[in-house]
Formats: C-alpha cells, sequence, structure tokens
C-alpha cells in the first residue's frame, strides 16, 4: 500500500517547461505557501504547516539527489517541532515571552561567519561522498537556511533578509534541476519574504 501511494504522489499531475511536476511537489507547494503567509502574520500554525511541507521536500530531493537540501528539509522538520514550542512558551534574556525583535549586527556577526565557514565545508562532503550534481549550489541554501530558521524561531527581524538570500540561490539550483514549480515556489518566497520583513519592522514599533 505504501508503495502505490508514493507511486500516486510522484505520478505527475501536470508538465511545465518540459518537466513534469508530481502530486507530491504540488500538495508541498500549497503548503510552503501557506505556511510563509502564517509566519508574515506571526501566526503558530505556520510550525506544523513546516514540518508536513518539510517531508513532503525531503521525499522530493531524496528522489532528485539533492541530497544537502533532502538533509536540510529532515533538519527543518525537527526545528518545526523546537520552532513551535519557541513561539509557544519561549523566553528572551529578559523573561518575558518572545516578540518580534532585531538581534542587531554584533549579534548576526558570530552566526553568519559559522554559515559561511561551514558553506564550502557541506559542498566538499556532498562532492566527495555522494553523488549529488551540484554539491556546493546545493550546500549554501542548506547552511543558510539554518541560520534563517534559528533568527525566524526565535522571533529576530532578520530571518527575512536571510530567506531572501536563501530563496534567490535556491531558485537557480532548482531550476537547475528541472523543478520548475519549485523554482515558482522559491521565486515567489522572495517578494514575500519582503513583505515579511515590512510587517515584521512594523509589528515592532511601538503602537
Amino acid at each position: 500500500m505504501l508503495a502505490t501511494l508514493w507511486a500516486a504522489l510522484l505520478a505527475p499531475a501536470f508538465t511545465a517547461l518540459g518537466s513534469p511536476i508530481s502530486w507530491l511537489e504540488l500538495i508541498a507547494f500549497v503548503l510552503a505557501v501557506w505556511m510563509v503567509v502564517c509566519n508574515m502574520r506571526v501566526h503558530l500554525l505556520a510550525w506544523p504547516l513546516a514540518l508536513i511541507s518539510s517531508l513532503m521536500y525531503f521525499a522530493l530531493f531524496l528522489d532528485g539527489k539533492l541530497y544537502g537540501e533532502a538533509g536540510l528539509q529532515l533538519l527543518f522538520a525537527a526545528l518545526a517541532g523546537w520552532g513551535w514550542w519557541q513561539w509557544r512558551f519561549g523566553r528572551a534574556a529578559d523573561g518575558q515571552a518572545l516578540k518580534v525583535r532585531r538581534l542587531g549586527w554584533a549579534g548576526l556577526q558570530r552566526p553568519v561567519l559559522l554559515t559561511l565557514a561551514a558553506w564550502p565545508l557541506l559542498g566538499l562532503f556532498l562532492a566527495r561522498m555522494t553523488d549529488s550534481p551540484l554539491p556546493y549550489w546545493d550546500a549554501f541554501p542548506t547552511v543558510a537556511s539554518l541560520l534563517g530558521q534559528w533568527l525566524l524561531a526565535r522571533k529576530y527581524e532578520e530571518n527575512w533578509p536571510t530567506w531572501i538570500v536563501v530563496n534567490t540561490v535556491s531558485v537557480v539550483l532548482f531550476g537547475l534541476k528541472g523543478y520548475w514549480l519549485t523554482v515558482v515556489l522559491y521565486a515567489g518566497f522572495i517578494p514575500m519574504s519582503v513583505m515579511g520583513w515590512r510587517a515584521w519592522r512594523q509589528a515592532r514599533r511601538p503602537a
């Protein structure tokens, strides 16, 4: 029965630019858009949506041999549970419930440097240990997304410019693999991230 379900999910729903779009990619697309809208509104529903869509994208990317992105989706699924807990029960350094805030460049320096250091290391690992066709393109959004996810879970405004960078690189990566619906998704995420950044900046200002 699982094999039948898997085959049905991988069956083409339609074709775009000569590439078949599977039902798996289509459903994950819809859930991911819904998730970002909830993130923009700082709505708790974003996290269960992130969990489900991440597991679906894990299956999609594993099938396409994008191992960095596939592994990232498993991390996203785990981090979705952590982010859900953070938004529900997390506290800032002053003991208050988390609210939209800025981390500032001083706070960003160390995690950004760690991200930039991890990128070539993961790329080298994927190049030598897997048959990934695009190891370094695959590695960058993988490590940068972890930074974005941490910033998002802790309600730091800087998560949005991080996602703008991640989504821009991801558009190229998924285009090279022919995941055209996912290209549309991540291209759409770029203006949505700009809108989310503006919304969170507005939320941070005193009423």
